[in-house]
């Protein structure tokens, strides 16, 4: 374990222990089934770092503070931090049009490809179909030709409606950047981010990353010690802006604080205006769904939180296995980050971070989304369809004993031979959320399904923050 010093105090609640804090992690990891975790928090002006557990069951060997772990969708936060460099350059505004900045853009639908703006696609408004990944091989053309492909892409939702979460956003954003500064998206982002924050352990690339302590993945059965993954990621590069910046904790911690402190290096060059570090954390959207992300808001990168009239920002992340949490209470100065590699890191995150945030900021984290232990008896039946989304068809019935059901399937039929649709049945939270249980790579037990309505009247569902307008 490590701390480091850094200028400019705020005052959290209390000093950090950390013998106990480490303590803590050492107990929670081992509950929840968690190979191996770091630990970093900000408070007071210092950077305090935490390892606990092994870096891969298979070798035993353990986690240091140094230890390297894929930092899934945070990267869209590192992706955004570019993109408003630009902005303050002039380069770009967010309501620039994709088309202007990428002559060639185009998506299925026509309004959309000629509308869509670089801040819908920062904040998840566009509406853009948010899961589609492609290889397009490891060269420095990868993303140039994901966007090419793009163009048979469809809606989850009509843009600048509801938050629709879209990686495919900012694969598109990433090629932006590219276009603009005239580099590759992996060579923007260490010229521009990670070396003037000297970010030593911060890198995109996997052969970049085995100079370091590398975290291997692992999957399993919740409530089971996991076992190491077939392969380490099953990312193409061409998913780097959405999804592959590899990280220490301290490192994401220190990207956090030049946030915290307005776009400033510890240094005191400014790495991003004030203004465009406050516009990426200033609500743009409301999300209906406040539990697939723990999040109530977006801004243009950031998701938003308001934990009981405290607000704060921050990211998830998930890659094969490997999950990643990132908080940030800006009124008492407290960064908090977690990279895992495997079991129930939900239920670690949640507990740890009630009590970390609870001592070192005065926040409460709200509990993990479960039913209640006696559900509540609900009609379903004005939930009851077919919802469709971009490649996804979600089917919601009853079934002889009434009680709810989901079947989650492709609507290709070519990938859906190699993906057969998933089944079970739900349990009834409120009039508007039903509760999935937990199938397949997800760290946590239970998955909501939350149901609304789009500004025109359709009903729609979120699954996995994804918007599904119903077709029947």
């Amino acid at each position: 374990m490590s701390t480091t010093k850094i200028n400019g105090k705020r005052g959290g609640r209390h000093a950090f222990a950390q013998a106990h804090w480490q303590d803590r992690l050492d107990r929670m990891r081992s509950r929840y089934h968690v190979p191996g975790a770091t630990l970093a928090v900000l408070v007071d002006g210092e950077i305090h770092e935490l390892a606990s557990g092994v870096l891969h069951r298979g070798t035993g060997e353990k986690v240091t503070t140094d230890s390297v772990f894929q930092s899934g969708s945070i990267a869209k936060v590192y992706t955004a931090t570019l993109v408003m460099q630009l902005v303050d350059s002039g380069d770009l505004r967010l309501d620039s049009k994709v088309v202007d900045v990428l002559p060639g853009f185009a998506v299925a639908d026509d309004e959309v490809t000629e509308t869509v703006t670089i801040g819908q696609l920062l904040s998840h408004t566009s509406g853009i179909g948010g899961e589609f990944t492609q290889d397009t091989g490891r060269g420095d053309d990868c993303l140039a030709r994901y966007v090419e492909a793009c163009a048979d892409v469809g809606q989850d939702c009509p843009p600048g409606t509801v938050v629709s979460y879209s990686s495919t956003g900012y694969a598109i954003l990433g090629r932006i950047v590219e276009v603009v500064t005239g580099q590759t998206w992996d060579d923007a982002l260490r010229d521009r981010l990670l070396e003037p924050l000297g970010l030593q352990h911060s890198m995109t690339l996997p052969e970049e990353a085995l100079r370091f302590r590398v975290a291997m993945s692992h999957l399993g059965e919740l409530g089971e010690d996991p076992e190491p993954a077939p392969v380490w990621d099953m990312l193409p590069r061409s998913a780097g802006p959405y999804g592959r910046v590899l990280v220490t904790a301290g490192d994401v911690v220190r990207f956090a604080r030049m946030h915290l402190d307005g776009g400033t290096a510890p240094d005191g060059r400014p790495v991003l205006s004030a203004e465009s570090a406050a516009s990426m954390r200033q609500r743009v959207v409301d999300c209906a769904d406040e539990w697939s992300f723990m999040a109530d808001g977006w801004g243009h990168g950031w998701a938003l939180y308001d934990w009981d009239g405290v607000a704060g920002y921050g990211h998830d992340g998930a890659a094969l296995g490997q999950f990643s949490f990132l908080r940030v209470v800006p009124g008492s100065g407290v960064v908090a980050v977690l990279l895992t590699n495997g079991g129930d890191a939900t239920g670690l995150f949640v507990n740890l971070f009630q009590e970390l945030l609870g001592d070192l900021a005065g926040v409460r984290l709200p509990d993990v989304f479960a039913p209640a232990a006696e559900p509540r008896s609900v009609d379903v039946s004005p939930l009851t369809g077919t919802y469709e989304r971009e490649g996804v068809r979600i089917t919601i019935d009853r079934r002889n004993n009434g009680v709810p059901h989901v079947q989650l399937g492709l609507t290709d039929s070519v990938a859906a031979e190699y993906a057969p649709p998933i089944e079970a049945d739900l349990v009834a939270v409120s009039d508007t959320v039903l509760a999935m249980p937990g199938i397949g790579p997800v760290s946590a037990p239970w998955l909501p399904l939350v149901f609304g309505t789009l500004p025109d009247g359709t009903p729609y569902v979120y699954f996995g923050m994804r918007a599904a307008a119903k077709t029947a």
